[in-house]
């Protein structure tokens, strides 16, 4: 029957088959995303989020057990049958997109799925969103070999998978545009424009249509900033971008050092980096129930209940100075130690807390309004973000898109610039690229240059075949 209908859909004209392509991969790879979502959602309701109502032992006990269970269970999965599978899956997209047609295995696809449900739902401190971009380009990939798409054609497929998965995990078409032509086919002028659009715009659809309308984040309506704000922006932009480099750098740091380790199972690192997390999870969310009467479970997970927290409300400084620090060890060591799970989400959580903390420092000095407080948050989100990924145009539309508050789009370039400037400074390259080169990958012998100084200057070994066809004499 697939046979028959791809039979059939191959007899269609080129253009017309682009098109329904692309709408193709749009709904598969935006439904796929939203499933994942979903299914991270319930895990951790019935998880960690349960627990966390019940008593102090019980909540040890079973959190505890939670974490374990599933970071062994991940471990395992991606030591035996995908490894391919572990972390973001952005680099690994990145790879399959230039050296490999677009073309990602079905076996990772479906590891990334299951391995990310438990890692990010289990309660390790990662992301969705990086293993959604990776998951849905995967199935849209294999969905082109289904209907009968040559390899040389999968990369209009892997793109088109990747926008609509990002759109559909953040609630943001416009970001997933960007995003994909920034970092993963790295040219705003590319020919996949088209069909990252339209994809982008059907995984949009598919959110709206299976999940909510909403923004990915709530937040308080802030208004225009005042000038106060705006002078305090590049100092909030500044410290949130410092904070990025030091996550990338401590994550690398121990990544590399995870891969020396001869004596340590390959399976059992997740398990070690989740046991570190929950260790320190579990103290803030006591710590802050005990003191406050209300816990606080942004160290697990996603974190985004607290950071919808800080976007709506008052939010206490101090308590925000316990997630950060938090969150950033045990984001570290889940990441650094080979879990499965992205880093949007963290980075995000990470500059939201920062701008939390120094609007209450700046508060002791000067009078700052709750308004101030989400607006100087939002900026450290994108600066965050912004240093991290280095993809500024991304960094900007994200925060503004899922926060869908039009009055903070100046501060929000204006700390993409700063967060920009610092990331080059003291760091060589983007995360992805940092992980790739630490891979043994040599960048400019898998992303081609886009301009003739970079080719000119490019080694010739870069492009050379050293295992050329040779056809012998008759």
């Amino acid at each position: 029957m697939i046979g028959l209908f791809a039979r059939y859909f191959q007899k269609l004209p080129k253009k017309s088959r682009a098109i329904v392509l692309t709408c193709l991969y749009g709904v598969v790879a935006g439904v796929v995303a939203v499933a994942f979502h979903k299914s991270i959602q319930f895990v951790f309701n019935h998880t960690i989020a349960q627990f966390a109502t019940l008593s102090t032992k019980s909540f040890l006990l079973g959190s505890l057990a939670t974490m374990l269970s599933t970071s062994l269970l991940v471990g395992w999965l991606l030591q035996h049958c995908s490894k391919e599978a572990s972390g973001s899956g952005i680099p690994q997209l990145k790879i399959a997109f230039w050296s490999d047609f677009g073309q990602i295995p079905w076996r990772v696809t479906w590891v990334k799925f299951v391995a990310g449900v438990l890692s990010i739902g289990g309660g390790a401190s990662m992301g969705r969103e990086g293993p959604s971009v990776q998951l849905a380009s995967g199935v849209a990939s294999n969905l082109a070999g289904i209907l009968g798409e040559p390899k040389q054609n999968r990369r209009h497929a892997a793109a088109s998978g990747a926008a609509a998965g990002l759109a559909a995990a953040f609630n943001t078409p416009l970001a997933a545009i960007t995003f994909v032509l920034e970092e993963i086919v790295q040219d705003l002028n590319s020919r996949f424009l088209g069909s990252v659009l339209l994809a982008s715009v059907i995984g949009a659809f598919a959110v709206h249509f299976l999940a909510e309308k909403n923004p990915a984040l709530e937040i308080f309506a802030v208004g225009a900033p005042d000038w106060t704000i705006y002078l305090l922006t590049p100092l909030v932009a500044t410290t949130a971008s410092l904070v990025g480099v030091m996550f990338q750098r401590f994550s690398l740091s121990l990544r590399a050092s995870c891969k020396r380790w001869n004596k340590v199972p390959g399976w059992l690192t997740p398990a070690l980096g989740s046991l570190i997390a929950w260790a320190i999870g579990a103290w803030v969310f006591l710590y802050t129930r005990n003191t406050t009467g209300q816990g606080h479970l942004g160290v697990f997970g996603v974190g985004y209940e607290d950071l919808n927290a800080a976007l709506t409300g008052p939010f206490d400084w101090r308590i925000a100075v316990l997630l950060l620090v938090g969150k950033l060890i045990a984001t570290i060591c889940c990441y650094g130690m080979g879990g499965c799970g992205g880093i949007f989400s963290p980075t995000l959580f990470l500059g939201g807390m920062t701008g939390v903390v120094l609007t209450g420092v700046f508060g002791l000095f000067v009078d700052l309004s709750t308004e101030a407080q989400i607006t100087l948050a939002v900026v450290g989100m994108s600066a965050c973000l912004g240093a991290v990924v280095r993809a500024p145009v991304t960094g900007i539309l994200i925060v503004f898109e899922m926060t869908n508050e039009f009055y903070l789009v100046p501060a929000l370039m204006l700390g993409a610039l700063i967060s920009s400037a610092v990331s080059k400074r003291l760091l060589k390259d983007n995360f992805y690229e940092a992980i790739l080169e630490q891979d043994g990958y040599q960048l400019e012998q898998v992303i081609p240059p886009r301009d003739l100084k970079t080719w000119q200057q490019l080694p010739v070994s870069a492009i050379a075949n050293f295992s050329p066809v040779v056809i012998e004499p008759l």
